[in-house]
């Protein structure tokens, strides 16, 4: 256990260096006599201090705007989220009153978990699942669904399961698991700033912000998805079923599409 003095001793240079870099505003006693230089100084620390001021506060009123503006967003966000479900029932319900088949609409997000390590793995698919950033065992990412994405995981099927993301698991991964990608640093997403530091120029400025742009699949996924360093996942509790065979096989197995 560390004792009080230790502790105490631990923090005096601490405190040295804040005081060190602490604007001071310091005052004359009348009529006394003071040299040019301390006068020079002391104007200047007067400057500096007020200067720090206005840029505290103003900082402090941008911060509080900035978070009043995310709080909003993500309220339309929910209502969005809410209507889409809402009018999802409706239609399946019409169609069932008519007698008719509902087409789900199709899927738009990817999440993708590689399930194979690289022993005994030929190029073509090696390549193909370092182009997706799936590096390591039990690594995940987010992938939109189109023709050129489809045709690398056919090619990568036996190595990796798939399926199509809820909006619960897209906030929970990005939440729980995420990390952002900055200086080519991996960094936790404990704070809204480092999401707005790099990707304000697309207009996500915090983490509900960049869950409506993966989980919709917006104009600027590719940006949002690259920021988001590949998850790393344990593996599932209870084991795989079968890495060797797929999940649609009659035997059932696990790599694939899983929907």
């Amino acid at each position: 256990a560390v004792g009080k003095g230790e502790r105490e001793r631990e923090s005096e240079p601490l405190v040295a260096m804040a005081e060190r870099y602490l604007i001071t505003k310091d005052t004359i006693a009348e009529g006394a006599a003071v040299p040019e230089a301390v006068k020079l100084k002391l104007a200047r620390n007067a400057a500096l201090a007020d200067e720090k001021q206005k840029a505290t506060a103003a900082k402090k009123k941008e911060r509080a705007e900035e978070r009043h503006n995310l709080k909003m967003r993500t309220l339309k966000y929910d209502k969005e989220y809410a209507a889409h479900q809402r009018k999802l029932i409706s239609l399946r319900r019409q169609a069932k009153t008519a007698g008719n088949f509902f087409v789900e609409p199709e899927a738009k997000l990817f999440f993708v978990i590689r399930i194979v390590g690289i022993i005994k793995l030929s190029p073509k698919p090696r390549k193909v699942l370092q182009l997706l950033r799936l590096k390591q065992l039990h690594n995940g990412v987010f992938l939109k669904v189109n023709k050129p994405i489809l045709n690398m995981l056919k090619c990568i099927q036996p190595y990796c399961a798939y399926g199509y993301p809820s909006l619960k698991t897209v906030r929970d991964l990005i939440y729980k698991r995420g990390f952002g990608k900055a200086n080519k640093q991996r960094l936790p997403l404990s704070d809204n700033s480092i999401i707005s530091d790099n990707l304000s120029k697309f207009g996500i400025f915090g983490m509900e912000d960049l869950i409506h742009e993966i989980y919709t699949v917006g104009p600027n996924f590719k940006q949002a998805a690259n920021f988001l360093w590949p998850f790393k996942l344990s593996a599932p509790k209870g084991g795989f079923v079968c890495k060797r065979h797929g999940f649609s096989e009659q035997r059932g197995g696990d790599w694939g599409n899983r929907e």
